[in-house]
């Protein structure tokens, strides 16, 4: 019995090391990752209006843009803060970021500017950016949201 007990609590403190050892949902201060130049912007949207034009997939971007509406959370499956932004060249991107894997953008609002870094997929009203998050499975390059000084990953 003490045996078992022993092992009980030894894989009890062995998941507590991995879990609260391993990256996780996390905003840290952004000078972690360099900003982006808004000549690089510039550039990057217009490889995402080319890729819309084009029907893409897959594609990995890093840009900016200005919230133009806050919508609702999508709760199906993994949950979403979802959010549209405007693009320099007048295009729109849905941006969905994964909130069970990154933090939530509290108190975000249509006006706020949001720097991104992920993966665009195109759909007929401008495209969706995703994967602006850490890949806890560590297969795909982890992407961000810089927003008030701080980053979501």
């Amino acid at each position: 019995m003490n045996r078992l007990l022993w092992l009980v609590a030894a894989i009890a403190v062995a998941y507590t090391f991995f879990h609260f050892t391993q990256p996780g949902p996390h905003a840290v201060p952004a000078a972690e990752v360099q900003a982006v130049p808004a000549a690089s912007h510039a550039a990057a949207n217009r490889r995402i209006a080319q890729a819309f034009s084009q029907r893409e997939h897959a594609v990995a971007i890093q840009s900016a843009g200005v919230v133009s509406k806050v919508l609702p959370d999508d709760n199906d499956g993994s949950r979403h803060q979802r959010f549209i932004l405007e693009l320099d060249n007048g295009m729109t991107v849905l941006v969905a970021h994964n909130i069970d894997l990154a933090p939530r953008l509290d108190g975000l609002r249509a006006g706020d500017a949001v720097e991104f870094n992920g993966v665009y997929e195109w759909n007929a009203k401008g495209g969706v950016v995703h994967w602006t998050h850490h890949d806890p499975r560590g297969q795909h390059a982890d992407g961000w949201l810089r927003y008030q000084g701080r980053l979501y990953q």
